[in-house]
């Protein structure tokens, strides 16, 4: 038996922990916008997850620089492997956007960005009616082009996972599988 390539156990950790709270932050963005009887509540839940959302992403990012991700398999076509690229980009990038647009958002429109009792974090921009409409329009904006993402992504995984099944969804996965002798040379 053999191990497959796979991502190291923070990886894994801080992707998956981090897959679950950015569901969770649509959730709530979609219930902030529904309900205005709930909408205090889900703000104080919505702010400070945003925050550690962002924390967690420079953490994976260090994570990902010391421990390159294993490699793509080697039949996978060259767009295919520029597509992973870029959504992957595109993923990151996002992760920082949208908690930095946020604060900027509620910033501009003075109000504190409280995390827990006392704590606020300072504003990053100063206060101004029209940069909070155009902030508040980005930042709903960028949830919608993230969910999309997060669906193309959940796509992908599914293809590797059950169609091509070639270790790309197993490197990620939170449990451990091992390929038989029998499974690596039907490989090959």
């Amino acid at each position: 038996m053999s191990d497959l390539p796979r991502f190291n156990l923070l990886a894994r950790l801080l992707h998956w922990s981090m897959a679950a709270m950015i569901l969770a932050m649509l959730l709530i963005g979609v219930a902030m916008v529904a309900s205005l009887a709930d909408y205090h509540v889900l703000v104080a839940v919505h702010r400070p997850l945003g925050l550690l959302i962002l924390l967690l992403l420079f953490v994976r990012i260090a994570n990902r620089w010391r421990h390159p991700p294993p490699p793509l398999p080697a039949d996978l076509p060259a767009w295919q492997r520029r597509a992973a690229h870029a959504s992957h980009v595109a993923l990151y990038g996002l992760m920082l956007a949208m908690p930095l647009v946020g604060w900027a958002m509620l910033s501009a429109a003075c109000y504190p960005v409280t995390l827990v009792g006392p704590f606020v974090l300072p504003p990053i921009m100063p206060h101004s009616p029209r940069a909070y409409a155009v902030l508040r329009e980005l930042h709903g904006v960028l949830a919608y082009v993230l969910f999309g993402l997060v669906l193309a992504h959940l796509g992908a995984a599914l293809l590797h996972a059950l169609i091509r099944r070639d270790g790309v969804f197993a490197s990620m996965a939170p449990w451990h599988r091992r390929r038989s002798a029998a499974g690596l040379q039907a490989d090959l």
